[in-house]
C-alpha cells in the first residue's frame, strides 16, 4: 500500500518559516513534489526533485523555499522561508513511481496571516 503522509503545516505571520515533510512508503519514486491548492484556485506545482537530485520550482517559489529529499527515510522535504499571504493553500506531497503512476497525500493546510 502506497502513502504520503504529510506534516508541518500550521499558522504563520508573514515573514516566518515552515518546514513540510512527507514520508513515503510503499514504493519508490523517480520524482517527488510539493504541490498547493488555494481555495477557488487550481492545484498548482510548487517544486519538484527527482531521483537524481535535480529540482524545479514555480517563479513564486524561487529564492525563498527549498526542496529536499532523504532517500534513506524516503522522505521529502520542503523549506518555507519569507512566507507571504499569498502562500496560504493546501499543500500536497506528490510523488511519482517508475511507471509514472502519481501517488498523493492528504493535505496539510498552511496559512500565512498577521
Amino acid at each position: 500500500q502506497v502513502q504520503l503522509v504529510e506534516s508541518g503545516g500550521g499558522l504563520v505571520q508573514p515573514g516566518e518559516s515552515l518546514r513540510l515533510s512527507c514520508a513515503a512508503s510503499g514504493t519508490g519514486f523517480v520524482a517527488m513534489g510539493w504541490y498547493r491548492q488555494a481555495p477557488g484556485k487550481e492545484r498548482e506545482l510548487v517544486a519538484v526533485i527527482r531521483v537524481g537530485g535535480a529540482t524545479n520550482y514555480a517563479d513564486s517559489a524561487k529564492g525563498r523555499f527549498t526542496i529536499a529529499r532523504d532517500n534513506a527515510k524516503n522522505t521529502v522535504y520542503l523549506q518555507m522561508n519569507s512566507l507571504k499571504p499569498e502562500d496560504t493553500a493546501v499543500y500536497y506531497c506528490n510523488g511519482r513511481d517508475l511507471s509514472y503512476t502519481e501517488y498523493w497525500g492528504q493535505g496539510t493546510q498552511v496559512t500565512v496571516s498577521s
